[in-house]
């Protein structure tokens, strides 16, 4: 506990000399002489854009790159100015992240760092910490509250921005605090507040003044496009400390006042709750989620104590998924949702014919997203992609009517020939049309391939059209790549949600089986080299097909999967989450069944194995003792741990060391390459 007290406090916040060299190998090389290696440095290497943003006048921007290995560089651009690109910091830690900056001032960034701890008794502690520095990476400041030595816990949340432009006062921001109680002993000054709170902060000196007293049941503030704290989201939880799942929504009127009840989300009503997401000043109400029919809407709820609330957007068959958002304020400007593929509906008109005028502006880039603004929003950071094409970051300026190019998301692959992605659906054994998307390599015919059935994590998530690196790395070496959305996926309503992924675990499991059936009907897939890898949750569907039909796929990769479903619910009793895990999974004879560390002498095709160490999602666990029961069962199996990574393997060196290996495994199972 004192190693996590120590690590915790100081925050991590490395700020050594910047890094320019990025890992990838063989630029002027093409598709037909690169080798393997070269081939999974290209694909392997980290996004070139990791995370971007546009300072309030519009005439700079910031944006965090990959360094080597798994290192994060942030650099700035001054439009204005004659320095070129310049790199102001850089992180090497390797057991976290820069993950985002904000332009705060024109001069000064707020940027957050994403980091994981190890407790002794081998928990994992998630933390994150604020800090600021300038445009040219001087006067860096920890921005997050630091923890005294009287502190009698730890706080791993670092806060997070509810506003940042405060009226009248520039510089300023509004930041959730965690107050942790402190010993009294010998001092009257010792804190004996906890709680989430509100702080006022500085991002010049550090300086902060409370404006939200701490509420220990509070988890999230939202503020209005004014800076005013308007909206509190307490979770409930049982006499143990446990989440229970219930929520209670509390708004303060536009006229101010004390927190008012808008609603409580009950547990026998938890299916059709309100999730609140954005504040409207103009209109007093709130935008969020609610379930109409089965499907996740749009809906706006007023805050005048009516609780009216309005239907702003459905779309029977499917989810409405995320509410798009723009500016400094994070205005609701529409929303986004997917049949076959992503649309967007803008509330607003003008935003609309803009991004129309896009669209025919850059025809071959169909998913635009707009991701940063000015102030007065006349400049617009956008980013334009598609199946073939990584993307690119684009700044719009309305007055000047002009777009420029600014950035590739992934320069390593810059006009390098894709797999063309296409909606399909196929049907399961007992009938279900399933949704998905077959991948085929540039220039193939579709007949008698190799091919990849690659079902996605989650199993809360769903696969959307648009690119995919470990998608086109499989295509590059000229595999069909099959991404099924089957039954226990998010994003096409309840119903096909079902009791998820885990408890209705055969439903899942025989629509990724069916999957791969199809594809040999189809003629596309040649049955003696398909084979099945995942990630994830995709990782344990890959498992599992084994312990069903263990003929079918002939190599089985998996990357930080589940393989013991009772595993998920013994990590989750170290955590507050672990009702809802417990929940989730249900109790049953479908744990044995439906895991498949316990059915190792099923198994029939080789398995590879890739995890990291300090993976929260999934315990590493759940590899090391699906090896060891392999190799117990006398079963073909080769695992590699990766050190100090979490479960996104955001190291790029370490993913083109895995996709060179993936390679060479189903290669050596079936003959393909």
């Amino acid at each position: 506990m004192k190693y996590l007290l120590k690590l915790l406090a100081v925050g991590f916040i490395c700020l050594s000399s910047p890094l320019h060299a990025q890992e990838a190998e063989g630029d002027e090389k093409t598709a037909k002489t690169e080798s393997v290696k070269d081939i999974a440095a290209r694909f392997g290497v980290r996004a070139s854009v990791l995370d971007i943003s546009l300072s309030p006048s519009g005439t700079k921007i910031a944006w965090i790159a990959p360094g080597p290995r798994h290192t994060e560089i942030l650099n700035v651009y001054d439009f204005e100015g004659s320095d070129g690109i310049q790199a102001i910091t850089s992180n090497s830690e390797q057991a976290g992240d820069i993950t985002h900056c904000d332009w705060v001032t024109d001069n000064r960034l707020l940027c957050t760092y994403f980091g994981m701890a190890e407790l002794p008794n081998g928990t994992l502690a998630p933390y994150d910490r604020l800090f600021a520095l300038d445009a040219d990476g001087s006067n860096p400041k920890q921005i997050s509250q630091r923890r005294t030595a009287r502190a009698l816990g730890v706080s791993q949340d670092g806060g997070t921005v509810v506003a940042l432009d405060v009226p009248g006062k520039e510089g300023a921001v509004l930041i959730t605090r965690n107050y942790v109680k402190e010993r009294t002993t010998g001092t009257r000054l010792a804190n004996d507040k906890e709680g989430l709170g509100v702080d006022r902060v500085d991002i010049e000196n550090a300086r902060r003044r409370p404006i939200e007293q701490p509420d220990e049941r509070a988890y999230r503030y939202v503020a209005d496009q004014n800076g005013t704290i308007r909206l509190k989201v307490r979770a409930l939880a049982d006499n143990t400390g446990r989440l229970t799942g219930q929520e209670i929504i509390m708004y303060r009127p536009a006229e101010g006042g004390d927190w008012q009840i808008l609603e409580s989300n009950t547990e026998e009503d938890l299916a059709n709750s309100f999730s609140p997401i954005a504040l409207n000043a103009e209109s007093n109400s709130i935008y969020g989620y609610q379930s109409i029919d089965g499907f996740e809407s749009v809906v706006s709820v007023k805050l005048d104590g009516s609780g009216e609330t309005t239907e702003l957007v459905s779309r029977k068959g499917v989810d409405v998924s995320s509410l798009i958002r723009i500016g400094r304020q994070r205005r609701v400007v529409g929303v986004s949702f997917a049949t076959e593929k992503r649309s967007v509906e803008y509330f607003d008109s003008e935003l609309a014919k803009l991004a129309a005028g896009l669209s025919k502006a850059i025809p071959n880039q169909p998913l635009i997203s707009i991701v940063g603004a000015s102030a007065d929003e006349k400049r617009l950071v956008i980013i334009a992609s598609s199946d073939t094409d990584p993307g690119a970051v684009y700044i719009y300026d309305k007055d000047k009517g002009t777009l420029e190019v600014l950035l590739a998301i992934r320069e390593y692959l810059v006009d390098r020939p894709m797999g063309k992605m296409t909606p399909i659906t196929y049907e399961a054994s007992d009938g279900t049309k399933v949704p998905g998307y077959l991948t085929l390599p540039p220039g193939s015919d579709g007949k008698n391939l190799p091919t990849v059935v690659l079902p996605h994590g989650g199993p809360a998530t769903r696969d959307y059209w648009g690119f995919k690196w470990i998608v086109q790395f499989f295509t590059a070496r000229g595999y069909a790549v099959l991404q099924p959305n089957f039954r226990g996926s998010a994003g096409y309503g309840e119903a096909w949600f079902g009791r998820n992924g885990y408890q209705a675990w055969d439903v899942a499991i025989g629509d990724v089986l069916d999957a791969g059936r199809w594809m040999v009907a189809e003629g596309i897939a040649d049955p003696d080299r398909l084979v099945i890898a995942g990630w994830s949750y995709g990782g344990y569907a890959a498992l599992q097909s084994q312990v069903v039909d263990p003929d079918l796929y002939k190599a089985v990769v998996a990357i930080a999967p589940v393989t013991d479903l009772e595993y998920l619910r013994e990590t989750a009793r170290r955590y507050t989450s672990f009702r809802l895990r417990d929940e989730q999974l249900g109790k049953g004879p479908h744990i044995a069944a439906g895991s498949p560390r316990r059915h190792a002498e099923n198994f029939v095709a080789p398995v590879a194995l890739f995890h990291g160490d300090l993976d929260l999602n999934v315990d590493v666990r759940h590899s090391r003792e699906m090896a060891e029961a392999l190799e117990e069962a006398g079963k073909q199996v080769t695992y590699t741990e990766f050190k100090d990574l979490q479960h996104d393997l955001d190291d790029s060196l370490v993913r083109a060391e895995m996709l060179e290996a993936i390679d060479t495994f189903f290669g050596d199972a079936i003959g393909a390459n």
